[in-house]
């Protein structure tokens, strides 16, 4: 399964069944830039079970607000439409592999 890009429109489409991992995050942003290779990894690895969105907060910022995103990378998971974890700043694989086992 590959990352997919939402927006403000298509957002509680993406993450309204199943587990989410949803990444608000922004061109700009260098820790945004260092989390997406191990988000790609992480979505070649485990994609059958979890499916990972990416939100560009500067674009969607309605989404970013409902939600409370004031710093990113912000990484949420939901379950079925609902967050059920939430993360700020880089994570290493590991670390976010461990996140989403509990959930997936």
């Amino acid at each position: 399964m590959a990352i997919t890009n939402v927006t403000d429109q298509s957002f509680a489409t993406e993450t309204g069944s199943g587990v989410v991992l949803a990444d608000f995050w922004a061109p700009w942003c260098g820790p945004c830039k260092m989390i997406a290779p191990v988000l790609e990894e992480l979505d070649s690895e485990i994609g059958d079970k979890v499916k990972i969105v990416k939100i560009d907060v500067d674009e969607n910022q309605e989404t970013a607000g409902k939600f409370g995103v004031m710093s990113i990378p912000t990484l949420l998971v939901f379950k079925d439409g609902e967050v059920v974890d939430k993360v700020v700043g880089f994570q290493p694989k590991e670390a976010l592999a461990e996140l989403l086992s509990k959930h997936a």
